[in-house]
């Protein structure tokens, strides 16, 4: 499965529930990646599952920053991209990330984004786990 954009995103962005300017964002690390069935029921955290763990990890994962582009009136869209975080000192494994958008409570909370697959598994043992996203989520007209 490729990357994707949950379905509910993007009503959350359309009913103000997500602000991608001024809300805080983070990325877990999952050991599954999500699928086409995922992108249709999951809507929140909580629903996430197999996140994750081992050293220097921590549940929930860490900040990112999302930044909204200038309208790109050539291509008639606006694209959002992702900072690239990274995990010192770590050893855990990953097939994928899940970009959310943080209340800081209760993962029943947490909107979720989108979901970037990793290709296969990736691995630190010791050292720096970095995602370094290379695409981004785009709206067009």
């Amino acid at each position: 499965m490729a990357s994707l954009n949950f379905n509910s995103f993007v009503r959350d962005v359309v009913t103000g529930a997500i602000d991608l300017d001024t809300d805080s964002f983070k990325m877990m690390l999952v050991s599954v990646v999500p699928t086409t069935t995922h992108k249709d029921t999951w809507t929140k955290r909580s629903d996430v599952t197999n996140e994750v763990t081992g050293t220097g990890y921590t549940a929930g994962g860490t900040a990112v920053t999302l930044t909204v582009a200038a309208v790109d009136t050539a291509n008639d869209d606006v694209e959002i991209t992702c900072s690239a975080p990274n995990w010192p000192s770590s050893t855990i494994t990953a097939l994928a990330a899940v970009i959310y958008k943080s209340r800081g409570g209760a993962s029943s909370a947490d909107e979720l984004v989108c979901s970037i697959d990793f290709g296969g598994s990736v691995s630190s043992t010791n050292g720096t786990f970095t995602v370094t996203p290379s695409g981004s989520i785009k709206f067009q007209n």
